[in-house]
């Protein structure tokens, strides 16, 4: 059964969470360099099924794009063109990040564990994709 594939794209790194193939639960994958993201999903596609890709949107609370809007934009052209027969929605991603580092200090990492962004990122990467299996389950 195929999987989903949330992205939590950033300007230097990229957070990746896959769902198991039932589909039930969100694990985070990866934490990759930005610009290595077509070659690894190319590689990820050739062994695994997915039958979409999420990826967070930034907005600010008010909804409106902010600095980081546009080159997620970017993102999703370039995967367009590189898998232009996989679905791709993209997804609010507001307070995510907030959500990885909270979620970090919850579990008791330790401060020092804490600073790894790209923990961050995959931790990010999977509460988009727990969310939305959440919220379209059934």
């Amino acid at each position: 059964m195929p999987r989903i594939l949330a992205i939590d794209y950033g300007k230097k790194r990229t957070g990746l969470a896959v769902t198991d193939p039932l589909k039930i639960i969100a694990s985070g994958l990866c934490t990759i360099p930005s610009h290595e993201i077509i070659p690894y999903l190319k590689k990820y596609f050739a062994t695994e099924q997915v039958e979409l890709i999420l990826i967070g949107l930034p907005r600010n609370l008010d909804g409106s794009a902010t600095d980081a809007t546009a080159l997620v934009e970017e993102c999703i052209r370039i995967l367009k063109k590189h898998f232009p027969d996989m679905p791709l929605k993209k997804v609010d991603e507001r307070f995510t990040s907030k959500m990885a580092f909270q979620s970090m200090i919850d579990s008791g990492l330790k401060k020092k564990d804490r600073r790894n962004k790209g923990l961050v990122d995959e931790i990010s990467a999977t509460i988009i994709l727990q969310e939305y299996l959440q919220h379209n389950a059934g």
